[in-house]
């Protein structure tokens, strides 16, 4: 009687493949990914210790055990360490899924169980990938929180700094929401602290975003806008109007969390504005996957293997991210509000 065949290890799905085949996936899942705003920057350990001044985040280097240490600068408030979370996700491939598609003991259904394979890789790359477009708006909002809706760093607190709010007021017609919008933009130039921009977007909810537009001062702005994707009279706009220099989109989205309820990107009447082009005011640091393979290794974004169950029943497929998306200045970030 032949042994039964593990088709992924004939395949040479090993975890450099599995990982490989997880990150190729397309990365469909959400706007502040389109937008690429966060850079990606692997590290070997699993904190990243950051040194606060002045409301700017820098990140200490590692240096070899006996090597000269760096110096705080004296008007450094203080230096802290941040855990990036682990995320690991799992799912399996069970005998049903491809039964009748390949005689016991034979390798004719490759193509069948390389498909399967196929589908549980993308399957996962959307959760990870809508968990981590969830924790990037959070950042943008200026906390770290996790696919439960955990809040674990505020990065307002942790940077001693008081977080910009301004009201739009957008229920009454002779607001200037013009000034409005050139005190947001003035506010964040002069919080870059040596940093560059090209420009200021603010993402809002889909209330502000219909008040905005419905604005008196902002109407005609509106109606006769012309720019490459067409005119406000045919298309629709929402992912891009310039007003004053800035460009204001809506972002309707609704997150699942891990228990089941859900959660808006944005309240109503509500949005964030802050600095695009920049060198490095908005990162992701990724951690190694807590298998001994990835000791010490730089982290990558995403990570899979697959494990054939003892009893044959199945073969598990694991994967994690271990993603920290943080804003390094958080005085940039500027909350929207219409209080009426």
């Amino acid at each position: 009687m032949p042994a039964i065949i593990n088709p992924f290890d004939a395949s040479g799905f090993g975890l450099a493949e599995m990982t490989e085949s997880l990150n190729l996936q397309p990365n469909t899942y959400g706007r502040i990914n389109r937008l690429g705003l966060f850079s990606d920057a692997g590290v070997t350990q699993t904190t990243v210790l950051i040194d606060i001044k002045e409301g700017v985040m820098n990140l200490l280097p590692s240096i070899a055990r006996g090597g000269p240490a760096t110096v705080a600068n004296r008007d450094s408030r203080s230096i802290r360490s941040l855990v990036i979370p682990h995320i690991p996700h799992n799912d399996v491939v069970t005998p049903d899924d491809i039964q009748g598609i390949r005689a016991f003991g034979s390798r004719d259904g490759s193509d069948t169980l390389a498909r399967v394979m196929d589908d549980r890789l993308s399957r996962l790359r959307m959760k990870h990938g809508q968990t981590l477009e969830y924790m990037r708006i959070q950042a943008l909002k200026g906390v770290l929180k996790d696919g439960a809706g955990l809040t674990l760093v505020n990065f307002f607190t942790e940077f001693g700094v008081t977080k910009k709010t301004v009201d739009f007021v957008l229920g009454t017609s002779t607001t200037d929401v013009a000034g409005k919008v050139r005190e947001v933009k003035r506010y964040i130039a002069k919080n870059l602290n040596g940093e560059n921009m090209t420009g200021v977007r603010a993402i809002v909810s889909p209330t502000f975003w219909d008040k905005f537009i419905r604005h008196d001062t902002v109407k005609d702005a509106y109606k006769f806008f012309n720019d490459t994707r067409g005119n406000p009279m045919r298309e629709d706009m929402r992912e891009g109007f310039t007003f004053h220099g800035v460009t204001f989109e809506e972002y309707d989205a609704t997150f699942t969390l891990a228990d089941g309820s859900t959660e808006d990107a944005f309240a109503a009447s509500a949005g964030i504005a802050f600095p695009e082009g920049t060198t490095d005011t908005f990162k992701t640091h990724y951690a190694p996957a807590n298998w001994m393979e990835t000791v010490n290794t730089i982290g990558i974004p995403l990570y899979a293997r697959q494990v054939a169950r003892q009893d044959g029943t199945g073969i598990d497929v694991l994967s994690q991210s271990n993603p920290l998306p943080i804003c390094r200045r958080p005085k940039v970030l500027v909350e929207l509000t219409s209080s009426n």
